[in-house]
């Protein structure tokens, strides 16, 4: 599991015109689900988005998280983060998990972060989405969680 996580200033995403998804400052979480990927991995990220210190506080960069500073979340579901360019022009999007796998661990991660309290908007699953954003700083990372293969 993928997230690629942007400090904003404010975000929203429409599907055909129409604001589904809208916060201030925070975090936009762009997330894409690998084959494989299981509740495990949602779990682990669920739990870091919110104790991440990517926002700044009392005069020192990088010392607050999203929980201290009251911010919110905007995940939109981003299969394209598995996207492949090792040969050609076109990306091969094998690694990315199917539409059922990939919205039942969407729908899940969402809810496991909005169990942490952090308010949570969400953009509509595989839908041809707008994403508006300020990005802040600009500040961005990459966080992820690879399904770990079974013991042997």
């Amino acid at each position: 599991m993928r997230a690629l996580v942007q400090r904003v200033l404010r975000a929203e995403v429409r599907v055909d015109g129409r604001v589904v998804g809208r916060i201030g400052p925070g975090l936009l979480v762009l997330l894409g689900v690998r084959r494989g990927d299981t509740s495990t991995e949602a779990d682990w990220l669920a739990a870091k988005l919110p104790e991440l210190r990517v926002f700044d506080g009392g005069g020192s960069a990088f010392d607050r998280c999203l929980r201290q500073t009251g911010g919110e979340v905007l995940v939109v579901s981003q299969f394209t983060l598995y996207g492949a360019l090792r040969k050609g022009r076109r990306p091969d999007f094998a690694a990315a998990a199917g539409a059922p796998e990939a919205r039942d661990l969407y729908g899940y991660f969402v809810d496991r972060l909005r169990s942490t309290g952090v308010p949570v908007q969400t953009g509509e699953f595989a839908a041809r989405m707008d994403v508006e954003l300020v990005n802040d700083g600009p500040v961005t990372v990459m966080l992820e969680r690879e399904a770990r293969p079974p013991p042997a």
